[in-house]
């Protein structure tokens, strides 16, 4: 028999092992022909020797690399079956989302950005010129107190509004531009529809002249109101601010009732979402602009995200209401 081919043919390395037990093991043909060796004549013994010694290690050379091809072929399956498919990755489960406040913010933040309006941030701690006097709310001014303001001993506060960052904005730059300022502002407050850190959105338009009107703040209010909550009716009421004149409040038909009358709008069948107006002179002479005309709004991202999201209380927002959050997965 050809014992080579048949090493070669060995599918496994246990059968090779069997093989080699057969081949050369104690009880083998070359074993017992070695044992043998000792009744022959010496010249034949040596002739025989020879030839054993050859085939012996013909055969175990032939057993070795046949016993490194199976234990490399056994590796390599072993390798397949343990591959990692990095493509079942994309597959996974996302169980993160987005907060519904982030969510508002990022959504109002979009449209903006998209009518060419550009974002600025200020500092979180003000003055109080910036954050009062040139808005128009000089020393003593009533309606400082509607701002339960966070004051510090140095005469520093925490921003009541985003205002401010429109202030740091116009000395900073010359007219024509358009700017929004999203982020965080405090006030001494805590009940169902205020809470002491909060987000506002504020907007400030200015262009040389007499080119901005109410008109065009009326444009785009409602055009942001439609895109943000859908096609509701929008009014707008007149009311006060310091640092706008002419200025209004807007209100937009309640989204629970479809304008009938219910409990979250009083049965008015409207729902107040922000103010906004024509910046006053006061608040241009402040920051040394002269012969320019502008709008200016402000936003409530709560606000508008428990309207859309149809959040009951507004605290629920930050006390981890996990059968609240769970819906926005």
């Amino acid at each position: 028999m050809d014992y080579l081919t048949e090493i070669n043919e060995a599918s496994s390395l246990d059968a090779l092992d069997r093989l080699r037990v057969e081949l050369l093991g104690k009880k083998s043909r070359i074993a017992t022909s070695f044992a043998a060796l000792r009744d022959l004549p010496p010249e034949e013994r040596q002739v025989k020797a020879a030839e054993l010694n050859t085939e012996k290690e013909a055969l175990t050379q032939a057993i070795e690399r046949k016993k490194a091809e199976l234990q490399e072929g056994e590796l390599q399956t072993a390798i397949a079956k343990e591959a990692i498919d990095v493509t079942l990755f994309e597959a996974r489960e996302e169980n993160g989302s987005l907060h519904p406040i982030s969510r508002a913010m990022e959504e109002i933040i979009e449209y903006f950005l998209q009518m060419n309006f550009e974002l600025r941030t200020g500092p979180l701690i003000e003055d109080e010129f910036h954050n009062f006097e040139a808005l128009n709310l000089p020393k003593y001014h009533p309606a400082r107190e509607m701002q339960d303001t966070f004051y510090m001993n140095d005469g520093m506060l925490l921003r009541t509004h985003t205002s401010p960052v429109q202030i740091h904005t116009m000395l900073g730059a010359k007219p024509p531009f358009k700017m929004i300022a999203p982020g965080a502002v405090f006030r001494r407050d805590y009940d169902l529809t205020h809470t002491p850190m909060f987000h506002q959105v504020e907007g400030l338009v200015v262009a040389e002249g007499k080119q901005i009107s109410f008109a065009n703040l009326k444009h785009i209010i409602i055009d942001f109101l439609t895109h943000f909550f859908g096609n509701f009716p929008v009014r707008f009421r007149p009311s006060y601010f310091p640092f706008t004149e002419p200025s209004a409040e807007v209100d937009v038909g309640c989204i629970f009732c479809g304008g009938a009358g219910c409990r979250m709008c009083k049965n008015t069948g409207w729902l107040e979402v922000l103010g906004c107006g024509m910046v006053d002179p006061n608040v241009f002479k402040a920051v040394g602009y002269e012969n320019v005309s502008g709008y200016a709004f402000g936003m409530g991202v709560e606000r508008l995200a428990t309207l859309k999201y149809r959040v009951g209380d507004l605290r629920s927002l930050y006390e981890g209401d996990l059968d609240l959050l769970e819906q926005f997965q």
